[in-house]
């Protein structure tokens, strides 16, 4: 299976934290990791923006990339919100069996 790492950038840590959430519980991702104090300096629109974020790091299975990009714009409160992905090329086989179990 192939693994990825997805990064999800919001606007404070109850927003990550709603998101979060539902992509775990609806087992999109293994786990979601939620990193304070990004500093996200960016072109929107024709302005150069430099806004406080927070960064989620979602472990999950490439073949869940649509769906879980698909419900995180449901819920994200961006117009456009990041959603990268970037393959996990290796990892303990415990965690890749684990996040293979637990995902849909």
């Amino acid at each position: 299976m192939e693994h990825i790492v997805v990064f999800i950038t919001a606007p404070d840590q109850e927003t990550a934290a709603g998101i979060a959430r539902a992509l775990v519980g609806e087992s999109l991702a293994a786990c979601v990791n939620i990193l304070p104090g990004v500093r996200s300096i960016y072109s929107w629109k024709g302005k150069i923006e430099d806004e406080a974020e927070v960064l989620m790091m979602a472990k999950t299975r490439r073949p869940l990339f649509e769906r879980l990009s698909a419900r995180v714009k449901e819920l994200h409160p961006y117009e456009t919100p990041e959603i990268i992905a970037l393959p996990l090329t290796a990892g303990s086989r415990e965690y890749l069996d684990w996040l293979n179990d637990v995902t849909d």
